[in-house]
């Protein structure tokens, strides 16, 4: 089916046009070559903070679990709308049904929820662990971990669960076309056959409490933690601390950055080429920079992650050798 012929759709939407990178051929492989690496790193930086976790015993803490978990959460994230992204761009259709722009609507929301509940629980183990140090061990023991992964993984999806509903109920007769790459919420509204401010109200209400509450949970976590911080004499901990908290930090604040440009600033909503580029930017970016920063800037994860990749090229070596 041709853009022209799904525009002039009457009746009930049964698929939607997803625009996504319009331009040249040529520019469109381009992309598509440079998206596809782009989301290959990032499973594979993910997947290897898995795997160091998962086979150092030095790192089996609640906060190495915690962080295990937000990349195995990265990798579902970015696995939501990136795969049907590299499809719509070498595709002549760029079609998605109506079912699964709802689902990919829902999956990628509760994702984003997700993450923000992640990074609160990341924020309130580095609380414990400097602000509370004795009382570390009694407090974050690894059922209170547990439990943590559970709501956050839970509450993400139950966060977006009446958001989806509504969505579920907006009539839909046609244009079906998104000028985006993705079923976000704003382009699906605006192709409402008539007005939903129930809808709208409730999407605008859920998405302002879980960024707003979960962002100022965590500066005033951070808040605390830096006074701590500064208090220690200038020293190894002291460095190790600033270190550990400035990685959590960076993620949160590349994160909630272009979230907020996103969903909050008043003006990001109305140029489709500025919401593409931002919404690119956390959908990409950040899943794929989170590795690099906590690797980067973390001595334990680095040497897990020199003896997860020293593995393989020790199997090949043997083989080789008999």
């Amino acid at each position: 089916m041709s853009i022209s012929e799904a525009s002039n759709i009457s009746g009930s939407v049964s698929e939607f046009i997803l625009l996504g990178f319009p331009c040249r051929r040529e520019f469109q492989i381009l992309l598509f070559v440079l998206f596809s690496l782009i989301y290959l790193l990032t499973l594979m930086g993910n997947l290897s903070i898995i795997c160091a976790v998962w086979s150092s015993r030095k790192l089996h803490t609640p906060m190495y679990i915690l962080l295990a978990n937000f990349s195995f959460l990265e990798i579902c994230y970015v696995s939501s709308d990136v795969p049907k992204l590299l499809a719509n761009i070498i595709s002549q259709t760029k079609s998605i049904s109506y079912a699964g722009c709802l689902l990919q609507f829902y999956f990628f929301f509760s994702m984003c929820a997700a993450e923000g509940y992640f990074l609160s629980a990341m924020s309130f183990d580095r609380f414990l662990a400097i602000c509370r140090p004795l009382h570390y061990p009694t407090i974050m023991t690894y059922r209170l971990c547990a439990q943590l992964v559970v709501f956050c993984w839970i509450g993400g999806f139950l966060s977006i669960l009446v958001p989806a509903t509504l969505m579920s109920r907006v009539p839909f007769c046609g244009p079906n076309i998104i000028d985006h790459f993705f079923c976000d919420l704003g382009p699906l509204l605006a192709l409402s056959c008539a007005p939903v401010p129930k809808t709208t109200l409730t999407c605008a209400t859920v998405s302002s409490l879980i960024i707003f509450l979960t962002f100022l949970y965590i500066l005033g976590s951070y808040s605390l933690v830096l006074r701590a911080v500064l208090r220690v004499p200038a020293g190894s901990g002291r460095n190790k601390a600033f270190s550990t908290c400035a990685s959590h930090f960076l993620v949160v604040s590349l994160f909630y950055g272009s979230v907020m440009v996103m969903y909050v600033s008043p003006g990001s909503r109305s140029h489709p080429g500025t919401q593409k580029f931002v919404t690119l930017f956390y959908c990409m970016a950040t899943p794929f920079f989170n590795p690099l920063i906590y690797s980067l800037r973390n001595k334990d994860m680095k040497d897990a992650l020199k003896k997860v990749l020293r593995a393989p090229t020790k199997v090949i070596t043997k083989n080789i050798e008999k």
